[in-house]
């Protein structure tokens, strides 16, 4: 019949993407702002928590751990320990206190090498006992 059908060219992914992208612009979003609700903080529990039935919320400790050693040129040996440790009062009032990774449970994947190898160390490690008395922990290296 002496017909022929030529294909277009296929569009380089430069092309595609600019196709694509200018299509269908999207919509624009308008959002609805979130209210602020003001809450006063005492740094206690808003109920009576100092009963043994609330002793789990005592057991909850908090270590964050930051450990560092190398070996300088010199051969001398650099450690930095700047772990805290934050655990609740009777109340439920949490503080900070200063600890050491000698200090931090052996459930924490923190080990410390023999001698003075290059070591680095960052987490955030939680430990507790539930209201049974069975023990549970939680860590989270960053």
């Amino acid at each position: 019949m002496g017909v022929s059908f030529n294909e277009p060219s296929p569009l380089s992914p430069m092309e595609r993407l600019y196709d694509i992208t200018f299509r269908d612009p999207p919509e624009p979003q308008v959002s609805t702002p979130i209210p602020l609700v003001r809450v006063q903080a005492d740094e206690q529990a808003d109920i009576d928590i100092s009963g043994d039935a609330f002793d789990f919320v005592r057991s909850i400790r908090v270590y964050h751990i930051q450990y560092r050693q190398h070996e300088n040129r010199d051969g001398d040996c650099n450690r930095g320990d700047s772990t805290r440790l934050g655990s609740y009062g009777v109340q439920g009032d949490y503080r900070w206190t200063r600890s050491t990774v000698g200090q931090v449970p052996a459930a924490s994947g923190l080990s410390i090498p023999n001698g003075c190898g290059s070591y680095f160390y960052r987490s955030v490690f939680v430990d507790w006992r539930d209201h049974a008395g069975n023990y549970g922990s939680e860590e989270v290296r960053y």
